[in-house]
């Protein structure tokens, strides 16, 4: 792909609400302008690149490989873009109104507030409501505005961003490991208790297949709130799985089998098209992106 002799940001925007919104009509509608000229911002910026950046299939607009790779950076480019304009024009202090996120509870005590001051330093007016809730709320009901997931959602009116790929470790209170032994391999972990996070066997699902030799005995005590069940490790109950950030936020545990390969797993942002007519929630969901991104 190459370069286009001259920046033109008209034709960038261009393409990033069409591939937003996934159809010419739809992006018209939102930037205000008709479909012919859009259609021809488009055209002028597949011009300058050389490149094809969608394919027409039935009624829809699909993104080419090329224009994936484009849509990744034109993304930052326009989410820079927006909050220069208001903090340009001073509508971020403004803004008001209320945008719900929703996260599980262990995100939402630990992870989050941090971004929370962020979006009160730069829109003191917005009401906030966070809903810590361990199962998925269902953003196409408007039981909340912003979603944090980790599993990627398939509706087709959601819009998702991988902001994060997360690491875990197995952690345990330091007192617990001074009174059990420290673990020093996969199989010491047999004799050990753990803290369970909902259901057992679920858990076990994901756990057994990492070699780990633990059964139902080894979980006799747990908590469908992720809060609860991580104050029982604190506490020194029993061994648990955590987020490599959140441990790092919990004074007196320490990390169980440090060699060990990280659990990973994805953080997405999730949320209704919305996002991209509603100034408030588009405030929030960016503050959220740079944040989890960083």
């Amino acid at each position: 792909m190459s370069a286009p002799s001259e920046f033109d940001w008209n034709h960038i925007r261009a393409f990033l609400a069409t591939a937003e919104a996934g159809s010419l009509s739809a992006a018209a509608r939102q930037l205000r302008q008709t479909q012919p000229t859009l259609s021809r911002q488009v055209a002028a910026l597949e011009a300058d690149l050389g490149v094809l950046l969608f394919e027409r299939i039935g009624r829809s607009l699909v993104l080419t490989e090329a224009g994936a790779d484009l849509l990744e950076h034109t993304r930052a480019m326009g989410d820079a873009a927006e909050r220069v304009a208001l903090a340009a024009s001073g509508q971020a202090q403004s803004i008001e109104g209320r945008v719900r996120i929703t996260a599980s509870d262990v995100w939402s005590a630990y992870v989050l507030p941090e971004a929370l001051r962020r979006i009160r330093d730069q829109a003191p007016r917005l009401e906030i409501e966070v809903i810590a809730a361990n199962d998925i709320r269902d953003l196409m009901r408007r039981e909340a505005d912003i979603a944090i997931r980790h599993v990627r959602p398939d509706q087709p009116d959601l819009i998702a961003r991988l902001v994060r790929e997360a690491t875990a470790h197995f952690y345990a209170a330091s007192h617990y490991l001074d009174r059990r032994g420290r673990p020093a391999a996969k199989d010491d972990l047999a004799s050990h208790d753990f803290i369970a996070f909902g259901d057992v066997i679920e858990m076990l699902g994901h756990l057994t297949p990492l070699g780990l030799p633990l059964t139902r005995a080894n979980f006799r005590l747990g908590s469908q709130s992720g809060v609860v069940a991580w104050d029982y490790v604190r506490q020194g109950f029993g061994i648990a799985p955590m987020d490599d950030g959140v441990a790092a936020l919990t004074s007196g545990v320490e990390r169980v089998l440090p060699e060990m390969e990280p659990l990973v797993f994805p953080v997405w942002l999730t949320a209704h098209r919305e996002v991209h007519t509603s100034r408030r929630i588009r405030l929030v969901f960016d503050i959220l992106a740079d944040y989890l991104s960083a």
